[in-house]
């Protein structure tokens, strides 16, 4: 269990690292040229891994529905969007911005999809995420540390 707990810990500090050079980089160039390399780059070396570990191409991939594949699109914009926003708002910002938005998608998706869950839980958690959000605004406009 430590070891997944590990790779998930190390999953987590990579994806930071990510968006940060992504940012980096829209500052310098544009958010499609970052978004771009940061695809390029990725595909590159998760196609090399999947030749060296194998199963590149799973069975069953060609008689997948469409929708399925909508995930590399919907991933470009979403890179993009927050390379601009990182050269914008930040990266603490922009990483509260992406969490935020995961979590009150996520209960609107199980919604959506009539999934069992508890209002007051949701209710509650959506309230906490808004809140944080803008304790850590009204610091810094108070003159808090960015």
């Amino acid at each position: 269990m430590t070891v997944f707990i590990l790779i998930a810990c190390l999953g987590g500090v990579l994806v930071g690292l990510s968006r940060q050079l992504n940012g980096r980089l829209s500052i310098s160039t544009t958010p499609l040229i970052a978004s771009f390399w940061n695809h390029a780059v990725g595909f590159a070396v998760l196609s090399c891994l999947g030749l060296v570990v194998g199963g590149l191409l799973p069975a069953g991939a060609g008689e997948a529905p469409w929708y399925i594949y909508l995930g590399g699109p919907i991933g470009v914009v979403f890179v993009a969007a927050g390379s601009w926003a990182i050269a914008r708002i930040g990266a603490v910002n922009t990483a509260l911005l992406i969490i935020g938005g995961q979590m009150v998608t996520s209960v609107a998706l199980d919604y959506a999809r009539a999934a069992p869950t508890s209002f007051w839980a949701n209710a509650t958690g959506i309230l906490l995420i808004v809140g944080g959000m803008m304790v850590s605004r009204r610091r810094r406009k108070s003159g808090g540390s960015q």
